[in-house]
């Protein structure tokens, strides 16, 4: 039959449950002590509150066989013709600007955005839609 835990210890228990009368005495009972994380979310919530430094659980998780892709929509390159031609970083053959996405960076280019430019785009990666929109402006995709 469950007890009462108040009646249980009022009278004459003088450490209630606590151990021995010394362990439940001072601030080293808390936790924590020098430095540690100890109550970061109860006792001492306002310390790393102030400092910015809350970690309430965990969220997620980090993919350790995932490999970065830098990608540029095809807009944006387009956007970036002109200077880039002055640049050198493209050239122009006839009404064609041929220029190599390799050199600046990106390994993949993505369909969004609008082509207005005539390109030669050689790249590792294409999408879909980007590679649509330059043929349908009469530019040419090289998968490098």
């Amino acid at each position: 039959m469950p007890v009462n835990k108040r009646s249980k210890y009022r009278g004459g228990s003088r450490t209630c449950g606590g151990g021995t009368h010394k362990n439940r005495r001072g601030a080293g009972n808390r936790g924590g002590g020098r430095g540690g994380r100890a109550g970061q979310r109860d006792h001492r919530f306002s310390h790393f509150y102030l400092k910015g430094e809350i970690a309430n659980g965990k969220h997620g998780f980090i993919n350790k066989t995932s490999v970065p892709v830098s990608a540029l929509d095809i807009g944006e390159i387009d956007q970036m013709a002109e200077a880039l031609l002055r640049e050198g970083l493209a050239t122009r053959e006839g009404d064609l600007i041929a220029l190599d996405v390799a050199e600046l960076g990106i390994d993949k280019v993505l369909g969004g955005g609008r082509v207005t430019h005539k390109m030669s785009i050689s790249a590792r990666e294409f999408s879909e839609r980007a590679r649509a929109k330059i043929e349908e402006m009469g530019g040419q995709t090289t998968t490098a």
